[in-house]
C-alpha cells in the first residue's frame, strides 16, 4: 500500500512552475513530525531541498532552490505542497516526498536523513526544457 501519494509532476519550460503535493493516506498511523522532498537529478547525488515540520511549520530549504520554491501544509488534509518556481534545466529529475520524525532537539535539516526517514513516496518526475 502507498502511503505517501504524490501528485503533480510533469514537464514545463524554464522559467515555468509546477506545484507538487503529497498527502500522508495512513497519517494517523504514522508517527511523523517533519515531511519534505528530496529529489535525484541524473549524474548527481541525491539532495534534500525542502523540509517542513508538521507541528511548529518551521521550514527548510536547500542553497540550490532557497528563493525559487516553497513548501507548505494542509493539516487537516494530511498533504505537503511544493511551490516550484523559476525551474530551469537543471532542476529535471525525480521528486520524492518523503516522512521523518524529529526528536526535540534535532534540527529540521536532519528530517530526511536515513536515522529519521519514516516513509518515501514513489517519485514524481520533473522535466524543464530550455
Amino acid at each position: 500500500q502507498v502511503e505517501l501519494v504524490e501528485s503533480g509532476g510533469g514537464s514545463v519550460q524554464a522559467g515555468g512552475s509546477l506545484r507538487l503535493s503529497c498527502t500522508d493516506s495512513r497519517a494517523t498511523y504514522n508517527p511523523r513530525n517533519c515531511m519534505g522532498w528530496f529529489r535525484q537529478i541524473p549524474g548527481k547525488e541525491r539532495e534534500v531541498i525542502a523540509i517542513i515540520h508538521t507541528k511548529e511549520s518551521s521550514t527548510y530549504y536547500s542553497d540550490s532552490v532557497k528563493g525559487r520554491f516553497s513548501i507548505s501544509q494542509d493539516n487537516a488534509k494530511n498533504t505537503v505542497y511544493l511551490q516550484l518556481n523559476s525551474l530551469n534545466p537543471e532542476d529535471t529529475g525525480v521528486y520524492y516526498c518523503a516522512a521523518g520524525f524529529l526528536l526535540p532537539t534535532a534540527p529540521l535539516d536532519v528530517c530526511l536523513y536515513p536515522a529519521n526517514l519514516i516513509l518515501r513516496g514513489q517519485g514524481t518526475q520533473v522535466t524543464v526544457s530550455s
